[in-house]
């Protein structure tokens, strides 16, 4: 009997990668048996393939879009003449999982690369959204070699209470302040907590989502124009359908992540970090996504960019705009159209084309209200500056976009807290001794110590709020969400369970913050440090047993991306 070849175009389809039986015939055999169980026809069966990472999940409301995306790239695969087969990858819902999310990216990046490489495809369509989704997806993609391209959820669309406009999560942050504060009553917080997220998508404002999405359309790595179409919008499901004719395009172009995306890549997706003043979080997963391809997201090199790059797009949480408004003002094409100058227009795309091939001659209408002209930037400085010092030897980050200007340069008393527990047990104690000039700082918050939670953000002491205090200087080797705001130095590395001077921080001792250095500094002398240090207890006994046990061992800290060390590119 003869069989014919599965695959009569270019690409292996489902002969790639035969199951080891000791036959490759036989395992041929077998999975066209399988295969065909389905109810394929013998002629979609001897198709290219293109994969579908699927990341629906009921426990990821960003993703509640996906299975209908899905079937829209389904439709692009088919209409362009590949099979289209989906498969499950794991999912994180940024507010569903504990400790935190970011616990769990790395996880999910192993899944994604190693569902991508042991299944038979010839080119893979990641789709996803939400926060630390998307930077596992290219992660775990860019390691696996074969040619893939982004479909992102996309944002929501905003929701109305009392005549203003709400949106996830920059929002929910703020009343949650008033109601701290003794401003709101539990009736009214309740009412809020209803209308804040209203539709599918991902965060509403330029939160740590909607930030990796326009990073991964600036690495070339999605179609354009794609990242800040709302979730809801038919243009998204339009979006999805291009994406999947795209992907058979890639079928045996030898256009891989590690092929598109350069060190003058990274540099792009810096600066756009800088214009749109995103998320903190970026920075952790452009350096993960870099060390993925052997190149690096270096701090100095971030304030040298963040000191000649303006902040253009006024979003919140430090602006007044939400993604919608980003969107209809031109969105990524808007802001290359705003700054192209200042990009590497050079650099290589997932279409084939150069970026400066996205850069419309003839560009649309830009809202210069929500992407403002070079010449009335919201700010001349870009959102974000690293610092570096004796209490961050390997630098930390701060949002200055989002924080009082006048914190920037002071010396101030620290509080401590030791833990998220002792964190919680006394932030809003009456008698805590703290006042609005001093510093709190969290300690064993990173990485080895719990994940890296989202719990940079620390409360403002209620007493403080009560008395209309706004913000004050924090510390901390944790992150924040990309939807919060304030004068918060974040990423501190090495963290404090790492042996990081963090964790030599006391009650009373003076910290120096100096923006305009770039520096941190912890004003204790050498001495009492090493006695400190030799007073402190043994370090925590590691996990029992599996995940939480492999990433306490391999992960890394902040600078490198909180990658686990065996993941990134070698040499």
């Amino acid at each position: 009997m003869h069989i014919r070849p599965m695959s009569e175009t270019k690409g292996k389809g489902l002969e790639a990668g035969l199951t080891n039986y000791g036959d490759p015939a036989f395992a041929a055999y077998l999975r066209r048996s399988f295969a065909r169980s389905m109810g394929y026809s013998r002629e979609l069966l001897a198709k290219p393939v293109v994969g579908i990472a699927q990341t629906a999940s009921g426990f990821n409301n960003c993703h509640r879009g996906v299975p209908e995306l899905v079937e829209a790239v389904k439709r692009g695969v088919l209409a362009a003449g590949a099979l289209p087969l989906d498969f499950p990858v794991i999912s994180l819902g940024e507010v569903f999982l504990s400790p935190t999310s970011m616990f769990y990216r790395n996880l999910m990046a192993m899944a994604t690369e190693e569902m991508i490489r042991g299944q038979p495809m010839d080119a893979v369509v990641l789709v996803g959204g939400c926060d630390k989704t998307l930077p596992a997806l290219v992660m775990g993609a860019a390691s696996a070699g074969k040619p893939a391209i982004v479909l992102a959820t996309g944002p929501m669309m905003t929701s109305r209470y009392r005549g203003e406009r709400l949106g996830a999560c920059t929002d929910c942050r703020r009343f949650w302040a008033k109601y701290r504060a003794g401003g709101i009553d539990s009736d009214e917080i309740e009412t809020i907590e209803g209308r804040l997220a209203t539709t599918e998508g991902t965060c509403a404002v330029m939160g740590t989502a909607s930030t990796m999405a326009i990073l991964i359309e600036m690495l070339g790595l999605m179609l354009p124009g794609t990242a800040a179409i709302p979730a809801v919008h038919a243009d998204r499901l339009r979006a999805a359908e291009a994406t999947g004719r795209a992907a058979v395009e890639l079928i045996g172009s030898g256009r891989t992540i590690d092929k598109i995306v350069t060190q003058a890549s990274i540099d792009n997706a810096v600066r756009a970090l800088l214009a749109v003043s995103g998320s903190t979080n970026a920075v952790v997963h452009l350096a993960a996504i870099a060390g993925r391809l052997g190149l690096k997201v270096d701090l100095d090199r971030l304030n040298a960019l963040s000191d000649e790059t303006p902040v253009l797009v006024d979003l919140k949480p430090t602006g007044e705009g939400y993604m919608e408004d980003f969107f209809a003002a031109g969105g990524v094409g808007g802001l290359l159209q705003r700054m192209g100058s200042l990009f590497d227009l050079s650099a290589k795309t997932v279409t084939g084309e150069t970026l400066g091939d996205w850069v419309s001659p003839d560009a649309a209408f830009i809202d210069p209200a929500v992407i403002r002209r070079a010449d009335d930037p919201v700010s001349d400085k870009g959102g974000l500056v690293a610092l570096y010092g004796s209490l961050a030897p390997k630098g930390a980050i701060l949002k200055r976009a989002a924080a009082d200007e006048r914190l920037f340069e002071k010396t101030a008393r620290a509080v401590v807290f030791t833990s998220l527990e002792d964190l919680s047990a006394r932030i809003d104690d009456p008698d805590l001794d703290v006042g609005p000039d001093d510093a709190l700082v969290l300690q064993n918050a990173g990485p080895k110590a719990c994940g890296m939670p989202e719990a940079g953000y620390l409360p403002i002491p209620k007493k403080l709020a009560a008395a209309g205090v706004k913000d004050m200087l924090r510390l901390s080797d944790a992150r924040m969400s990309g939807t919060a705001y304030g004068a918060i130095v974040l990423h501190i590395a090495p963290e404090a369970a790492d042996g990081g001077p963090l964790g030599l921080v006391r009650d009373g001792d003076r910290i120096r913050i100096s923006v305009k250095e770039r520096r941190l500094d912890l004003l204790v002398d050498q001495a009492e440090l090493a006695s400190r240090r030799a007073a402190m207890p043994a370090a925590a006994p590691a996990p029992p047993r599996g995940w939480a046990q492999l990433y306490q061992a391999r992960v890394l800290q902040a600078d490198e991306g909180c990658d686990l060390d065996f993941l990134r590119a070698r040499g």
